[in-house]
């Protein structure tokens, strides 16, 4: 496989794909370093699968995406598309007759909300800006294809109205549940790991405690604690390689250090501590080099 990376303007699933594995790795709370311990590829190679300089495999797409309690469903459509934009194949495919409808770009649960567009046409369609029509060009076609979508959604809102009420047995319908797995610890048993991995840093189950806080290099600390798991850690950014944080909650201190430069483009997460009693909360920060050790509790 190469490692030099595709035109920007030329892979845009690959892009998409490579954007989605940081956002997963920031959310696993885990370091390059880390990650490589945890999983069957480098360092190295995580550096290049997160920065597009390669494409991932199959594989690493699938671990990352269970370590960080994602589905998997979203990420793997999206590298199946890469994949064929890495190796060419979407470029060498031969246009359709008839242009596949727009898709409508939506939110993704839990995913990142900034926008990203999803794949509306073919790259033949995209390049050339026109809708191939055949033999059915002209007003005379226009209407048929008409009555056909017209069909397509009738049968489609009385298969939808029907559904929930076929059962075997003439009851409803089950829905499979979207409710996400519960958090692998609780309190003193989230201690020292690590809270993507312990499903403690999803979303839904994490807040802040006060405002960031901002040290005298400029490297910014933030308290975070999961209610659903009684647990709390730290989280460092804006940092610089070499910066440390601990955090305690009254016992032993749990550490995390700025250790590459793409740490430093990231948050940088510290093992949990037990958040039962958050008033004995302090976080603190050491610069790389040696330095005065600043300590902050929540709220400053």
């Amino acid at each position: 496989m190469k490692d030099t990376a595709p035109p920007t303007a030329a892979a845009p699933a690959c892009n998409r794909l490579a954007a989605g594995l940081r956002e997963l790795r920031a959310r696993t709370g885990l370091s390059m370093a880390a990650l490589a311990e945890r999983t069957a590829y480098s360092k190295s190679s995580w550096e290049r699968y997160l920065n597009g300089k390669q494409l991932a495999p199959r594989q690493a797409v699938e671990v990352l995406c269970a370590m960080a309690g994602e589905p998997p469903g979203r990420l793997m459509a999206l590298w199946e598309l890469a994949d064929g934009e890495w190796s060419g194949r979407a470029d060498s495919a031969p246009d359709p007759v008839v242009a596949a409808a727009p898709t409508v770009a939506r939110p993704d649960d839990g995913g990142p909300s900034d926008g990203r567009s999803v794949r509306s046409a073919e790259p033949g369609q995209a390049r050339r800006g026109h809708v191939g029509l055949g033999g059915w060009a002209g007003p005379r076609g226009w209407a048929i294809v008409a009555a056909v979508v017209c069909v397509v959604a009738v049968a489609a809102a009385v298969w939808v109205a029907v559904l929930p009420n076929t059962g075997s047995n003439g009851s409803t319908a089950r829905v499979p549940s979207t409710a996400p797995p519960p958090p692998g610890c609780r309190g003193q048993g989230c201690v020292g790991k690590d809270p993507g991995l312990m499903g403690c840093g999803m979303p839904s189950r994490v807040r802040a405690l006060g405002p960031p806080l901002r040290t005298s290099t400029g490297a910014r600390l933030e308290f975070r604690y999961s209610a659903a798991c009684a647990a709390a850690w730290a989280r460092i950014w804006h940092s610089h390689i070499g910066n440390v944080i601990e955090v305690s909650s009254g016992g032993e201190w749990r550490r995390a250090e700025v250790t590459d430069t793409y740490d430093t483009q990231e948050y940088v997460f510290t093992p949990m501590v037990d958040g039962t009693d958050r008033t004995k909360l302090r976080v603190c920060f050491e610069p790389g080099g040696g330095g005065t050790r600043e300590c902050f509790t929540p709220g400053g």
